[in-house]
């Protein structure tokens, strides 16, 4: 059964990048979300055991997304895909329940390690 995967950016290009970076071989089926509200509606439609994403977006970013399945309770593996290099940044995130920051632009190089190390990929 393939694992469910949700990339969300407001670029369709940062999109199909990370898209292009994913294990050619991994079992997902992918959703995408241009924004924090489309992400959590996607989430709740159960189409994110993984989810991919971005800090800088409009009408709900990155840590609002972040924020509302802390507060909630909810539960998924996110990776934070962002072009924001300060340090404050990468620690609020994790602090908020990232598992994993990644620098744009996303390379199979970054990305796998860190699903290999959460047993996401073999």
């Amino acid at each position: 059964m393939p694992l469910p995967v949700l990339v969300v950016d407001d670029s369709a290009m940062a999109r199909k990048m990370l898209i292009k970076s994913l294990p050619a071989s991994w079992d997902v089926d992918i959703s995408q979300a241009e924004n924090g509200i489309q992400a959590l509606e996607q989430y709740r439609a159960g189409k994110a055991a993984v989810m991919f994403l971005d800090l800088t977006m409009p009408d709900m970013d990155g840590y609002q997304v972040l924020e509302t399945l802390r507060r909630e309770e909810l539960n998924t593996f996110v990776i934070v895909v962002s072009a924001d290099l300060q340090p404050k940044a990468q620690e609020r995130v994790r602090a908020l329940g990232a598992i994993a920051f990644v620098t744009k632009p996303v390379t199979p190089e970054k990305l796998l390690p860190i699903l290999k190390e959460y047993g996401l990929y073999e």
